[in-house]
């Protein structure tokens, strides 16, 4: 059976075709990624992607949402976009279709992969365990978090907003961070720290404790000078995001669990060789009490290239069947 996937971001829409067989297994075509300030809507952008093609659209579809599912209307956390669920099948031209929330369809991904598409970060080498609480988190346009609990023959997935919660400074250089945000939003969310956005304020806090002028002025050149280490202060940005990642997924962790993690998100496949050599570790396990058993968990980075398609298509097979 052949779908439509998508997997709808705050910066990029991902299309895809799928074709799903019995197991269920899913098979992504081609993807194709479209800005999301390139397009009015999410139909604006379905047609773009129909147009791609050169053909017309199957009637069934898995759509990922970067949003809370909830209400008669969904606005994107990070976009204008509005999605109207209860008139979505009859716009696309859908007959069966699946929505989401994105962090769903990434945590469906990772419970349905193989240990090959994951590489550990930290804590043991071991596979996921076959039973129990495991966490999805991970940075992008913002800050994604979903928990799957698996029981021995079936798997739930929960939507979270984790990434809502409070930031809380463990130092000195957080508290500043956090006195700058401040100044710019009542209240400050782990999401404002550590997504793409939060690299920024990291960089700002940094160069005023320095004294220097910041000079890389638009977020796509920071992260770029910060992942090649080509600026001193941007490479010193990426370190202290990876500490707040740390300690951010352990506190997820912890209230789900704790239990194991998967690291996934647009950035976390950007940061597979970073993660390892960085103060990740020693932050997610500074937990107190709990800091032997947090050293016992194994961190994982999801490794298949597009996730989100392949989870929302997961789900539709759940759910729907060939």
């Amino acid at each position: 059976m052949e779908i439509v996937a998508a997997d709808i971001g705050g910066t990029h829409a991902r299309f895809s075709l799928a074709e799903i067989a019995d197991g269920p297994r899913v098979s992504l075509g081609e993807p194709v990624k479209l800005p999301t300030a390139d397009h009015a809507s999410l139909r604006m952008a379905w047609e773009a992607f129909a147009d791609r093609l050169g053909r017309p659209l199957p009637p069934a579809a898995a759509i990922a949402l970067a949003a809370a599912l909830a209400g008669d209307t969904i606005k994107l956390t990070n976009s204008d976009w509005i999605v109207r669920p209860d008139g979505l099948g009859a716009e696309l031209g859908l007959d069966r279709h699946v929505l989401l929330n994105d962090f769903a369809a990434a945590a469906h991904a990772a419970d349905g992969l193989d240990a090959a598409h994951f590489a550990t970060i930290c804590g043991p080498a071991d596979p996921l365990p076959e039973t129990g609480a495991i966490t999805v988190v991970g940075p992008g346009t913002g800050l994604g978090v979903a928990l799957i609990l698996r029981a021995v023959d079936h798997s739930h997935i929960l939507a979270t907003e984790g990434g809502h919660g409070d930031f809380a400074p463990l130092d000195a250089i957080e508290d500043r961070i956090l006195a700058r945000l401040r100044k710019q939003h009542r209240r400050v969310s782990v999401e404002r720290i550590v997504s793409g956005p939060g690299l920024r304020a990291i960089y700002k806090t940094l160069a005023d404790i320095e004294n220097r002028a910041p000079t890389l002025n638009d977020d796509r050149t920071l992260w770029a000078a910060a992942l090649d280490g080509a600026d001193s202060l941007a490479a010193a940005a990426l370190d202290r995001f990876c500490l707040c990642l740390g300690a951010v997924a352990g506190d997820i962790a912890l209230a789900h669990g704790p239990g194991p993690v998967v690291i996934a998100g647009g950035l976390g496949a950007r940061l597979a060789d970073i993660l390892p050599q960085s103060g990740f570790a020693e932050r997610f396990a500074a937990k107190g009490r709990y800091q032997s058993l947090m050293e016992s968990l194994p961190v994982k980075l999801i490794t298949h290239p597009e996730p989100g398609l392949y989870g929302a298509a997961l789900a539709f097979a759940k759910e729907h069947g060939q």
